[in-house]
C-alpha cells in the first residue's frame, strides 16, 4: 500500500511545482512597452491611422485640442518583505502625441516617470456652484435626518 501511494505522491506534487512561477506578479494598466512602440514613430511621417495600427486607440484626447492623443503604461507589482506586499509603481510612462490638421504626426512626447514627478500642477480649488444646497434643500434635509433619527 505504501508504494502505490509514493506512485501517486511523486506526480501530484510534480503538478504542484509546475504551477509555481518564478517571475514577479505584475498588474498592468495600459499600452504595454510604450517606449518602444513610439521609438518606431517618426515624426512628419506618420499619421493617426498608423498610430492606431502600431498602438491603438488612444486613452484619451485634449480637452482643448482633439489631434493631441495620450497613451499610459503603467506596471504595479508586489513590494520586497520590509513593504509588506504592498503594491509598488515599477513604471509609469506617457506619450503625448500631436498631429496637425491633416492628420500628420507633428510632434512626440515621451514622458518617464521621472519627467511626470518634476510637473507641477496648479494648488488652486475650483468651487463646484451646482453641488452648493440652497437654504430651504438643506433646512429640509436636516429636518428629515433629525426624524429618522428618533426610529
Amino acid at each position: 500500500m505504501i508504494i502505490k501511494c509514493h506512485n501517486y505522491f511523486i506526480p501530484f506534487v510534480f503538478c504542484i511545482l509546475i504551477g509555481c512561477q518564478f517571475q514577479e506578479p505584475t498588474k498592468t494598466h495600459g499600452i504595454l512597452f510604450l517606449e518602444n512602440r513610439s521609438n518606431q514613430l517618426k515624426v512628419n511621417k506618420h499619421n493617426t491611422n498608423d498610430v492606431i495600427k502600431l498602438i491603438g486607440s488612444p486613452h484619451t484626447k485634449s480637452f482643448k485640442n482633439t489631434n493631441d492623443w495620450i497613451y499610459i503604461e503603467r506596471i504595479l507589482t508586489k513590494g520586497s518583505f520590509h513593504k509588506l506586499g504592498q503594491n509598488v509603481l515599477k513604471t509609469n510612462n506617457v506619450l503625448v502625441l500631436s498631429f496637425n490638421k491633416y492628420g500628420i504626426l507633428d510632434k512626440k512626447n515621451f514622458l518617464t516617470q521621472n519627467d511626470l514627478n518634476k510637473l507641477s500642477f496648479s494648488k488652486d480649488i475650483t468651487d463646484n456652484d451646482l453641488a452648493k444646497k440652497s437654504f430651504i434643500e438643506s433646512f429640509l434635509s436636516s429636518v428629515k435626518s433629525k426624524m429618522y433619527s428618533n426610529r
